[in-house]
């Protein structure tokens, strides 16, 4: 009963932050799994239209991508299942703007109103399974897995990302990295630099950059997620993955002096960060990056499909990446996935989109488009760029871990309040009044 509240509770905070933020909708910039579009009148439209249910065709499938790439991808996506199925009328319901934000209030109108959506996209982890499943919300896949011989096409960390209690609620379509740095190269190679792979390499390469007059690490956190998503990479690599993962769970508690070293290092890093990053986003922050204004970014990798797509800048040409200190052997995964909702009429047809969105051509036709990796670990690896196929090699190889930045590692109302924080933090730079939030945040849950 008390996590039923607590995801009432949540979902009225959603929508009452959706309400006040109308104003300032169309400044918002997206994070990492939506490209930023802006919201126009039409996709009020389309947000409205969503809200109303969907009766344009058999099945509707909700999401919140509308930018270039992600939009492709599911265009894509949806058009190899129309070829498939002939005889199934899709619907598109995506609800644009907010990062997100706005087509999780719509979804969470429809949820509560027992009318959902035929699927709907949401991250792997707590926002799956703290905010629906806990619910009662979503029905188990067990045997859909079974039947579509998934069970061994996916990492087990991830298939434990989307199961709660030995039941499976939805299919990863994709697969997203949050632990890179990516990295100038001429900056680097006029200043006879080398990436990092320590906290203290880091410090000192940092340094070298600031004395030469470059900032060393973009920073757009206009909204505070960016600056999240750094201190959590922070984190895994002081703690490792098992333990950063009890670290959420409440096993491991915030005095932990791991936890307060890797707060410090943070702030460490935080020196060396672009003066105006508060009125960044962090598209402006990569910007500072490809103009040599700046030397670094630890961003998604779907930074990657904005320094090539958006500022025609080459991969290990223009700029390299790599893994954010100490964290070489793992992988922060941000997963896109989906379900079936408890309630829905076509079921069978909900099962066959899931059937085509997790096949190893669904995810090769998708993920190119979205620049994404694919989930699958059979994937084709001659569908994807350099650094596609080096991720990919990665999560396969690699320790994951879920992201608390973009809602897998805990609930939407802790990282609300953790994102609050952090952005304190960055402003003050108190180790231990973050320390406190966050753990009194945690006992609050």
């Amino acid at each position: 009963m008390r996590k039923f509240f607590g995801i009432i509770v949540m979902l009225i905070f959603v929508l009452a932050m959706v309400a006040c933020g109308a104003d300032d909708s169309d400044e918002e910039q997206s994070d990492g799994n939506d490209s930023g579009t802006e919201e126009t009148d039409d996709s009020q439209e389309t947000e409205e239209a969503a809200a109303e249910g969907g009766e344009g065709g058999d099945l509707e499938i909700f999401s919140w991508w509308t930018g270039a790439g992600e939009e492709d991808g599911l265009n894509a996506l949806i058009e190899l299942f129309e070829e498939e199925h002939p005889d199934i009328a899709v619907e598109n319901a995506a609800v644009a703007g907010g990062a997100g934000t706005n087509a999780k209030a719509v979804l969470a109108t429809r949820m509560q109103g027992n009318d959902p959506p035929s699927t709907f996209q949401v991250h792997a982890g707590e926002e799956l399974n703290q905010s629906w499943v806990a619910a009662d919300k979503m029905e188990p896949l067990n045997d859909f897995y079974e039947e579509e011989e998934l069970m061994d096409k996916f990492p087990e960390e991830l298939i434990d990302m989307v199961s709660q209690d030995g039941d499976i609620y939805s299919v990863p379509v994709n697969i997203h990295r949050g632990n890179v740095i990516f990295y100038n190269m001429s900056v680097f190679e006029e200043n006879g630099l080398e990436p990092p792979t320590t906290f203290d390499e880091f410090l000192d390469v940092a340094e070298e950059l600031d004395a030469a007059g470059v900032t060393p690490l973009a920073l757009g956190d206009k909204e505070a997620w960016t600056a999240t998503q750094i201190f959590e990479n922070v984190l895994l690599g002081s703690l490792g993955p098992e333990d950063y993962q009890a670290l959420w769970n409440g096993d491991i508690s915030f005095d932990d002096e791991r936890v307060v070293e890797a707060a410090e290092t943070f702030k460490q890093m935080l020196k060396y960060v672009n003066e105006d990053h508060a009125s960044r986003n962090w598209q402006d922050s990569a910007q500072l990056v490809s103009e040599g204004e700046a030397a670094m970014i630890n961003m998604g990798d779907w930074a990657k499909g904005y320094f090539s797509n958006d500022l025609d800048m080459e991969v290990n040409e223009d700029f390299g990446y790599f893994a954010f200190p100490e964290t070489t052997d793992e992988f922060m995964v941000i997963s896109d996935t989906f379900g079936l909702p408890s309630g829905v009429e076509n079921e069978e047809e909900v099962k066959e989109f899931l059937s085509v969105l997790g096949s190893v051509e669904g995810q090769d036709t998708f993920n190119p488009l979205k620049g994404s990796i694919p989930a699958r670990v059979d994937a084709d690896e001659s569908k994807y760029d350099e650094y596609g196929v080096d991720t990919i090699e990665d999560f396969r190889e690699a320790n994951l871990a879920p992201s608390l930045a973009h809602g897998s590692a805990a609930s939407e109302g802790y990282l609300t309040k953790a994102n609050q924080a952090v952005n304190i933090f960055v402003t003050q730079g108190d180790v231990e009044r973050l320390l406190e939030s966050l753990e009194t945040a945690m006992a609050e849950e």
